[in-house]
C-alpha cells in the first residue's frame, strides 16, 4: 500500500496543472498515474499552433505546451507512475492500478482528482451502415499516425463531422499530399472553432457540405467510396439526395466523449448534459475528497480551460487535505433559457476565496446577445457579447464579492438574453 496526499489520475494538460497546483498548496506526496509512456496526454501529436494564448499570452504547438507542464511537474517534485492503468478506485479514495514494473498495487490517498480526458467516437457509436472494410479511422487515430507514427492513412480522403482535430487533420493530410475530398457535417453549422474552419478549410480550399453525412461505406477489404446524403432539419436523410464519393480513407471527427467510467463505478453523480461528474467551485464531485478536472467533467474546446479547471482543482485538494474547506452547503448554477450546459453545477458562496470561472455553452448561435447570472432578482454577472456560437466555450468570472452578496438567496440562473428582442 502506497501512501500519498494527493494521487492525479491522468497526466494530460489538466492532471500537469492539477498535481503543480496540489503541491504549490501545502500537499507533500502527489501522484500521478498516467497509462501512456510519457505525461502530456493528446498534447504530442498535436503538433499544430494555438495553445497557450491565455496563459502564456503566445501561440505554443502541443509538444511545446506539453514540455512546459512537464518541467513544472519535474521542479515542483510530484511522483510520476508511467504505463500505469487504474483499474479500480474506491470510495474511501484506495486505487488498484497496475504497471509493468509494480504488477499490481494499491495507493492510499487523501484526496483523488480524475483527470482522465476524453475519448472519441467510432464509427459503431453514429451508426454508419455498410461493409467493414480498413480505412475507417477517427481523427485522432490519423493525428497520431501522421504526426508521430510517420504514417500516411491514404491518398484520397473523405472527413465525417467537422470538430477541431477533423478540421485540422483536414489541412494536415493536405499539406502531406492526401487529397481531401471535401469535410461533411451533418448540423447546419460548423461543430469546430470558427479559427479553425478558416485556417483549415478556407485558407487551403477544402470544401465544407453543411447538412450532409455519410450514409454508407462501401469496399471488401479496403474503403472504395461512400454514399453522401444531404439531411432535413431532423437530421434525416433526405431521399434522392444521395450520391456517391470515391475515397480511400474516411476520417471521422463526430464528437468526443468524457471518460467516465471509473467515475460511474465509485458512483459519482453525472451531469446527462455534459457526461462528466457535477462538481463545485473547487471542482469536488459528489463523493467528497475525490475531485475531477479537464475533459473529464465537459469537453473543452482549449487546452487552458483544461488546465485552469486542474489548478483549481489541485488547490481544492490540498485545502480538503488541510481541513480548510468549509462543509459544503452548495445551491445549483443552472443553464437558463438559451444556455446548453455550465460547468460548475454547484456552489457554495461560503467557500468561495477566489474568483469563480463559469464555463457555458449556448444553445445556438446569436449576435448582440447579453449573457446574465441571477440569483433571485439580484444580477450578480453581466455580459455582453458581439456574437455566440454553440462550438465556442464562454468563460464568465465572477468575484468572490458578488457570489457572497447573493448567498442565501437561492440558486444561480445563467440566460442568454437577445438585445434585440430586449429592446423590443
Amino acid at each position: 500500500m502506497i501512501p500519498a496526499d494527493v494521487a492525479v489520475i491522468g497526466g494530460g494538460p489538466g492532471g500537469m496543472a492539477a498535481a503543480v497546483a496540489a503541491k504549490r498548496a501545502g500537499a507533500e506526496r502527489v501522484l500521478i498515474l498516467e497509462r501512456d509512456f510519457d505525461l502530456g496526454g493528446i498534447l504530442p501529436q498535436c503538433i499544430h499552433d494555438g495553445f497557450g494564448t491565455f496563459i502564456m499570452r503566445e501561440r505554443l504547438t502541443g509538444p511545446e505546451y506539453a514540455d512546459h507542464y512537464k518541467a513544472l511537474v519535474a521542479e515542483s517534485g510530484a511522483e510520476c507512475f508511467l504505463n500505469t492503468t487504474v483499474l479500480e478506485i474506491g470510495k474511501d479514495r484506495t486505487i488498484l492500478a497496475v504497471n509493468p514494473n509494480k504488477g499490481m498495487f494499491k495507493i492510499k490517498s487523501r484526496a483523488v482528482i480524475l483527470a482522465m480526458g476524453c475519448r472519441e467516437k467510432t464509427r459503431f457509436q453514429i451508426l454508419i451502415p455498410g461493409t467493414r472494410p480498413a480505412g475507417v479511422y477517427t481523427a485522432g487515430a490519423v493525428q497520431r499516425l501522421v504526426n508521430i507514427d510517420g504514417y500516411l492513412p491514404g491518398e484520397r480522403a473523405v472527413v465525417l463531422g467537422s470538430g477541431d482535430i477533423g478540421l485540422i487533420m483536414a489541412r494536415r493530410l493536405k499539406l502531406e499530399g492526401v487529397e481531401v475530398v471535401g469535410v461533411y457535417e451533418i448540423l447546419p453549422q460548423p461543430s469546430g472553432l470558427t479559427r479553425n474552419v478558416v485556417q483549415c478549410l478556407h485558407d487551403y480550399e477544402i470544401p465544407l457540405y453543411l447538412e450532409h453525412t455519410v450514409t454508407a461505406i462501401h469496399g471488401k477489404k479496403r474503403v472504395e467510396g461512400v454514399t453522401v446524403s444531404r439531411v432535413d432539419a431532423h437530421r434525416k436523410p433526405v431521399p434522392g439526395s444521395q450520391r456517391f464519393v470515391s475515397c480511400d480513407t474516411v476520417v471521422l471527427s463526430v464528437g468526443l466523449i468524457p471518460e467516465n467510467e471509473l467515475s460511474e463505478k465509485i458512483g459519482l453523480t453525472m451531469d446527462p448534459v455534459t457526461g462528466g461528474p457535477l462538481v463545485d467551485e473547487w471542482m469536488e464531485t459528489s463523493n467528497p475528497g475525490i475531485f475531477a478536472c479537464g475533459n473529464v467533467v465537459n469537453v473543452y474546446d482549449l487546452v487552458d480551460y483544461v488546465t485552469y479547471t486542474g489548478e483549481t482543482a489541485g488547490q481544492g485538494a490540498a485545502r480538503y487535505i488541510k481541513g480548510e474547506l468549509p462543509d459544503r452547503n452548495p445551491v445549483r448554477v443552472m443553464a437558463g433559457p438559451g444556455i446548453r450546459l455550465v460547468v460548475p453545477q454547484l456552489v457554495t458562496p461560503a467557500r468561495i476565496v477566489e474568483p469563480l470561472s463559469l464555463y457555458l455553452r449556448v444553445e445556438k448561435a446569436g449576435t448582440n446577445v447579453r449573457i446574465t447570472v441571477k440569483c433571485g432578482d439580484r444580477i450578480i454577472a453581466r455580459r455582453r457579447e458581439r456574437a455566440v456560437k454553440p462550438p465556442e466555450m464562454i468563460r464568465l468570472v465572477i468575484s468572490p464579492e458578488k457570489l457572497k452578496e447573493a448567498a442565501g438567496a437561492g440558486d444561480f440562473l445563467v440566460e442568454l438574453v437577445d438585445e434585440g428582442e430586449a429592446a423590443r
